[in-house]
């Protein structure tokens, strides 16, 4: 479980988050949901250690993440898969999946299969190069890349970003599936609101760094004020 507390984030004199609480339940799937820079990645970013938060605090487990080395959050089982996926697309498939495996403690061909139980086309396409997958397959093997390192936390930065509706769909299915298999604690952010609803236990809505809704994803879906206004989703 990740427990945030009174999280505050500034760039110089922008500040990114303001005072952002909430709880990421193990086994299920926590939406971050909000327009285009309402601190969505920031709150990544500072949870896997890439950012120094102003203040506040954040747990996994009663264990406290602030202050460690990014590395060292990985170790403990934090798996985060940045916006724009990035695989290295001159590495092949299972180049990219050994890159992922390299700082844990797994057993490298046991974990090898596994992901390609998880992901067939990518068992397939294991020799290809990365930079030969469509975007979809990209996106399998980002997740993979994380996954072989056996995380109990996945933090997902936009995973529908460019994919068609159809990829999108099948994709979401995917990580719902993956959260429920693995009883992972997913953060999930997407500009895609609808997809994430969808699949989602809860939904936290950031508006401008500040948290305007904190509910179980039904909840947040069927709000209409939330929908038109932080969302922009018009029926």
């Amino acid at each position: 479980m990740i427990a945030i507390d009174n999280l505050s984030v500034s760039f110089g004199a922008v500040q990114a988050l303001r005072d952002v609480t909430f709880r990421a339940e193990t086994g299920q799937i926590t939406a971050v949901l909000g327009a285009n820079g309402a601190g969505k990645t920031t709150l990544l970013r500072t949870v896997s250690g890439l950012k120094e938060p102003k203040s506040g605090t954040i747990a996994m487990d009663g264990q406290a993440l602030v202050h460690r080395k990014t590395e060292d959050i990985a170790r403990m089982g934090v798996g985060h898969v940045p916006e724009g996926r990035g695989v290295i697309g001159e590495f092949t498939v299972e180049e990219n999946l050994r890159l992922g495996a390299m700082t844990a403690k797994v057993n490298l061909k046991s974990g090898l299969e596994e992901q390609y139980d998880q992901f067939p086309v990518l068992g397939e396409r294991r020799k290809q190069h990365a930079a030969k997958l469509s975007g979809g397959e990209r996106q399998m093997l980002a997740m993979a890349r994380a996954l072989i390192a056996k995380p109990s936390v996945l933090l997902l930065d936009e995973p529908s970003l460019g994919l068609a509706p159809l990829v999108t769909a099948q994709l979401m299915h995917t990580i719902r599936s993956l959260c429920e298999t693995n009883d992972l604690t997913v953060i999930l952010v997407e500009q895609n609101a609808s997809s994430a609803l969808r699949i989602a236990h809860r939904a936290v809505v950031l508006h401008v760094g500040h948290v305007v809704a904190n509910d179980e994803a039904s909840v947040v879906a069927g709000d209409e004020n939330l929908r038109q206004y932080y969302l922009g989703l018009v029926e």
